[in-house]
């Protein structure tokens, strides 16, 4: 979902997308709405962040054309690792050279 790159990690001042937070957006109707559900994590459990990110994410998704109502998802299964799951792009920003 396009809409969720506009969504930055305040503290590193990436796109969560990039970052690779986002692990699943999946669609569905719900009552009959076109709702989507999306799963993300953070880059810690103890996240200062973590209401501003799930909020702005929401707010995001929303923008999406056709998209009535969503849901995030905080999930911690796998637990991140931006040497598996940020962008070579990202990685770079972060300094992480494989």
């Amino acid at each position: 979902m396009v809409q969720l790159d506009t969504v930055e990690d305040p503290e590193l001042h990436l796109s969560i997308v990039e970052l690779g937070l986002v692990y699943d957006v999946r669609f569905e109707q719900k009552e009959g709405k076109n709702h989507a559900e999306i799963d993300i994590t953070l880059t810690s459990p103890g996240c200062p962040a973590a209401p501003e990110i799930m909020a702005a994410a929401h707010r995001a998704a929303l923008q999406a054309h056709g998209v009535e109502s969503v849901h995030i998802n905080l999930v911690w299964s796998p637990r991140w690792d931006p040497k598996i799951h940020a962008s070579e792009d990202a990685k770079m920003e972060m300094g992480i050279w494989d």
